[in-house]
């Protein structure tokens, strides 16, 4: 799906979680591998109007669309891919967060096992929305940080591929697995859309196992952002981080300067959109988007 058409259809939806939830169906993911999961490929080609429907018609929507988002983003992430698989896709749940035990210690945990209707095979999903900045190391290679800079894009990756995705094949997975009557191999999919964000002042590399159509920003440090003009960003606050940004009111600029002190003063990482007035109906939207760091980061 072209990219402007995509953020369109994301920007008809009136209602967060079902903007959300258009984001997450067709967001470009930030690895490519034999066992991506790519929901288009699966979805019904008729699932703008189902959303749209759920948008209009708040008792037509899934329950799980109408709570409140938790506070930690991926907690609310999961809650949208049980959307996606049981709502949108018609895909049974079979289990979800199920930790896996070995002498009475946690060594692992499933994100989902589901029913793929479509192929009619069980499947274990590992699922994760990640944002991360790159920087240019003194060797010339580039590292990928989170906002929270322990995580990694290397190290998530390696994790997914080699540990995460591969949890079923443990002896104490199988044992677990048929108490719930789970049996056969199971098919493992990997689900990571996100962001990476480009330094303006550095040269970084991309690294090969990314997808060439990934969602981009920008990232800065502090002091570059005090000398910018900011009068069209506004503060971007979990779980707003998904999908694309649009508001009816004009940003507000003293927020924005707000922000950027919180930045300096808690030294914690801040995103921010970029925005531009639309002119045909009146609403501010998205046209880029960047984290400000402190100078200590990472």
């Amino acid at each position: 799906m072209d990219a402007n058409l995509a953020s369109h259809l994301i920007n008809s939806y009136q209602t967060p979680a079902i903007r959300h939830l258009a984001w997450l169906c067709q967001a470009p993911q930030l690895m490519r591998s034999p066992i991506t999961f790519e929901p288009l490929k699966y979805l019904p080609s008729n699932y703008p109007d189902i959303l749209k429907t759920w948008d209009q018609e708040t008792a037509a929507a899934p329950p799980l669309l109408h709570e409140p988002p938790q506070r930690r983003l991926g907690f609310y992430f999961e809650r949208l891919y049980q959307v996606l698989m049981e709502d949108l896709l018609g895909w049974p749940i079979l289990l979800k967060n199920q930790q896996i035990q070995s002498s009475g210690r946690t060594i692992g945990e499933l994100d989902f096992v589901v029913h793929n209707k479509k192929n009619d095979r069980i499947e274990h999903h590992e699922i994760a929305i990640k944002f991360y900045l790159g920087v240019s190391e003194l060797a010339g290679s580039t590292l990928w940080y989170g906002p929270n800079a322990r995580d990694r894009l290397d190290m998530k990756t390696t994790s997914l591929l080699e540990q995460q995705s591969r949890r079923t094949q443990l002896p104490e997975t199988l044992v677990l697995l048929s108490e719930f009557h789970i049996t056969g191999p199971l098919t493992p999919r990997i689900f990571m859309p996100g962001y990476l964000f480009y330094p303006d002042d550095q040269k970084v590399v991309t690294p090969n196992y990314v997808p060439a159509n990934h969602l981009r920003g920008r990232w800065m440090y502090a002091h570059d952002a005090r000398v910018l003009d900011t009068s069209h960003w506004v503060v971007l606050n979990k779980p707003h981080w998904i999908g694309n940004w649009f508001q009816s009111e004009q940003p507000d600029t003293e927020h924005v300067l707000e922000a950027l002190e919180r930045v300096e003063r808690k030294v914690v990482p801040q995103l921010f959109a970029m925005m531009r007035p639309d002119r045909q109906t009146g609403n501010w939207l998205e046209i880029d988007r960047v984290f400000v760091v402190p100078e200590t980061w990472p």
